[in-house]
């Protein structure tokens, strides 16, 4: 299909207009005119369509990468908007070509994050081409990766048409992703909520049941928080919780699934993790927040009680949460800053 000098604004009465006694020649280039108009409005309306089933980023984009596949082939199509800090990659390819692929579109994003014109590049054999999104503040970088051929000039205008449609779906996704972050989030810590603890705890024991994999959970909670909100005021409770929270963050997997609960209780999920290898962690965990210095509690030390508790067949959802709670105070009774499993 060629869509040169078509203008979706255009209506097939407009282009169909004939004069009182035209040629065969130029009736001829009305009627190609109007096939391929026609054409081209049916793209618009199958993206339309494809676009408007979807609220999140990466299935919105994977929604464009599909319809546009066939008018522009492609290895990877990827995007990236610095100023909310939003970047998806989909790619095709498979094995090393796809770690590569991905390795020279990140590179190829990280040095081009204020690029205001499209711009085309090699590296190695793939050439790379951006676009910039500029519908909307902020709107960001579009970049495709293909092997052995640069995007050409009709194919660009397709990718141009394109774009002028998914700007505002993509605002949608990007305004969509940002709400649930802070409905998902704690505003104080970061850490992922009850709400997302609750939504992630069925899953991975429903995962767990399949695969006969192991889980543990531990539920902590600070030693004698109480004392120092009393004692330093709240500003310092905030600080501390903050200083907490991160600690623990950078010590736990990507995969696991670190929440807070609320005040100073704090839950954590260990997949594929049995009840000894848990315990190692927590017993980290324990001694790092131990030797926190967090100023003004000079004086005062900072502790943490952790009880674990390994799911098994015999315990449901509920059961699992009220051993670990069980877990932890037994901690706490039997001297606080300390791990009990059982």
């Amino acid at each position: 299909m060629n869509i040169e000098n078509i203008s979706p604004s255009e209506s097939p009465s407009d282009s169909l207009h004939f004069n009182s006694g035209p040629s065969m020649n130029s009736l001829v280039v009305e009627l190609e005119r109007y096939r391929r108009q026609s054409e081209w409005l049916s793209l618009v309306n199958e993206l339309h369509g494809r676009l408007a089933g979807v609220v999140d980023l990466p299935a919105m984009l994977e929604a464009f990468s599909v319809w546009l596949t066939p008018l522009v082939p492609h290895e990877l199509l990827a995007y990236s908007n610095h100023l909310r800090e939003r970047r998806h990659l989909l790619c095709s390819n498979h094995g090393p070509e796809r770690t590569r692929a991905m390795q020279i579109a990140k590179t190829a994003l990280n040095s081009a994050p204020n690029h205001k014109t499209s711009c085309c590049w090699t590296q190695d054999e793939f050439y790379v081409q951006s676009w910039t999104l500029d519908a909307f503040q902020g709107s960001g970088l579009l970049l495709i990766l293909r092997k052995d051929r640069q995007v050409g000039e009709y194919e660009s205008q397709i990718i141009a048409k394109g774009l002028k449609i998914l700007c505002e779906p993509l605002q949608r996704a990007l305004d969509y992703e940002d709400l649930y972050e802070q409905a998902s989030h704690d505003a104080l810590t970061g850490l992922v909520n009850r709400r997302v603890f609750d939504e992630r705890i069925g899953v991975l024991l429903c995962q767990s049941k399949r695969h006969d994999h192991p889980v543990t959970l531990a539920c902590m909670d600070l030693d004698k928080f109480k004392d120092i909100n009393d004692t330093y005021g709240h500003t310092v409770g905030d600080k501390v919780l903050q200083k907490v929270s991160s600690t623990l963050s950078l010590m736990v997997r990507s995969c696991d699934v670190l929440a807070r609960m609320g005040g100073d209780e704090f839950m954590l999920i260990m997949p594929d993790t049995n009840l000894e290898s848990a315990k190692i962690l927590a017993d980290r965990l324990c001694k790092k927040i131990g030797n926190l210095k967090i100023s003004p509690l000079d004086k005062q030390k900072i502790g943490i009680s952790i009880g674990l508790v390994e799911w098994n067949r015999q315990l449901d959802k509920k059961e699992w949460i009220r051993k670990a709670d069980e877990a932890l105070y037994k901690a706490k009774a039997d001297g606080r800053s300390r791990v009990h499993a059982q």
